[in-house]
């Protein structure tokens, strides 16, 4: 077995280059081109097979371990897409694309992904299988649903997948890693009230959409303790409500918008129900005060599920990887995240590095203009995902 651990080392500062170029050159989803096409062309030089386009700006490409004896198929995936947040870190390789930012660490999972592709491809000898790389574009709005009904999983066969996420919620040094269900399901909502325009000083004439919407939002919150058991959570938040034009004017129309997030050991059972009481609520509250109501659901992410076998093989690679088993934290969380699509058809796993250091600025919040990743921790992401890797496909 090659020096893992040392060969990374030695590519730390090509991961961080890599890293800090995609970060000053940010694409929001499905406009990834530029990205993608650097993504294409180190994989070409590494002498992938099979390098294509997959949902528009997407990336797959194919690894095949040259060892005798037949193996599996493992997947890795990394996300490309930005988010439109003016940057405000004063980074000296800070975004040069208005508006858009790099704010939750996409940048920082497709330079480690690019890097394990080096190191795997420099030592294909020492595995038999196959290693496919999916570089996936819009995680923020369901990009991956879109590669699977292309075909990402197939051809060949994908038997189990691997992904990583740098989070600033957790300190630096440690991971995050747990079985089971992980992150939320999430549905993202439109909601429009309806009602009729009036004068504010005859409101008897009018039908208050504002009013309305204010019931609506205060009405919903008894989902998490009177419709559902407390213990399992859920959370209806809404992001923004635009209505009216004028002080003195009723207005007959309201528009938000917000996420419904739960994390239910049965999901399947129980998002229906979910779904149904949200919109009862709604319906009842509209109805008592006399107004209309128009909904539009987002596709969304459902439960990100964490294989029980996959858990073990990664936890034994991280005490490899950190020489201890002492910092791994039990994760959960009502976020959401593409993967979740994967694990739901092959048995996967996603591991959380912590990158929250106050003294780099690395602890503020994913999206927030001032987001930034401790770059140190990124090369244990590398071994991390390379150790798995090996241990899987022996």
């Amino acid at each position: 077995m090659f020096d893992i651990k040392n060969e990374i080392a030695s590519l730390e500062n090509e991961l961080i280059a890599l890293r800090r170029d995609f970060h000053e050159y940010p694409e929001l989803g499905y406009q990834e081109f530029l990205t993608s096409k650097k993504v294409c062309g180190y994989l070409t030089a590494l002498g992938l097979e099979d390098i294509k386009t997959v949902a528009k700006t997407g990336v797959s490409a194919i690894l095949r371990g040259t060892k005798p004896g037949e193996g599996k198929t493992i997947m890795l995936r990394a996300d490309m897409d930005a988010l439109p947040v003016e940057e405000q870190t004063g980074l000296p390789f800070a975004s040069k694309n208005k508006g858009v930012m790099h704010a939750c660490g996409h940048d920082g999972h497709t330079a480690i992904q690019l890097i394990v592709a080096k190191v795997l491809a420099a030592h294909k000898d020492e595995f038999c299988g196959t290693v496919k790389f999916v570089f996936q574009p819009n995680e923020e709005e369901a990009g991956a649903l879109d590669m699977i009904n292309e075909g990402v999983l197939e051809n060949p066969h994908v038997d189990a997948a691997l992904a990583l996420h740098l989070w600033s919620p957790i300190k630096t040094g440690c991971i995050g890693l747990s079985e089971g269900p992980i992150l939320g399901t999430t549905e993202e909502f439109e909601l429009e009230i309806i009602g009729k325009a009036g004068h504010t000083s005859t409101p008897h004439t009018a039908k208050d959409a504002l009013l309305a919407a204010c019931s609506v939002v205060n009405a919903l919150q008894c989902l998490g303790t009177r419709e559902f058991d407390p213990l399992l959570p859920i959370a209806v938040m809404f992001g923004y409500i635009h209505g009216g034009t004028a002080r003195n004017i009723i207005t007959d129309s309201v528009k938000m918008g917000g996420t419904i997030r739960f994390l239910f050991p049965d999901e399947e059972i129980n998002k229906p129900k979910v779904l149904e009481a949200f919109e009862r609520v709604i319906k009842g509250t509209c109805i008592a005060l006399g107004v209309d109501y128009k909904i539009k659901y987002i596709p969304s992410n459902p439960s990100l599920f964490n294989d029980a076998k996959m858990v073990a093989i990664v936890k034994d690679a991280a005490a490899e990887v950190f020489g201890t088993r002492d910092n791994v934290e039990n994760f959960r969380s009502l976020a959401g995240e593409d993967f979740a699509e994967f694990s739901q058809r092959v048995p996967s796993v996603m591991t959380w590095v912590g990158i929250a250091d106050e003294s780099k600025n690395s602890n503020f919040p994913h999206h927030h203009a001032k987001f930034d990743r401790d770059e140190s921790m990124m090369k244990y992401g590398v071994e991390l995902q390379v150790r798995s890797v090996l241990s899987y496909l022996k």
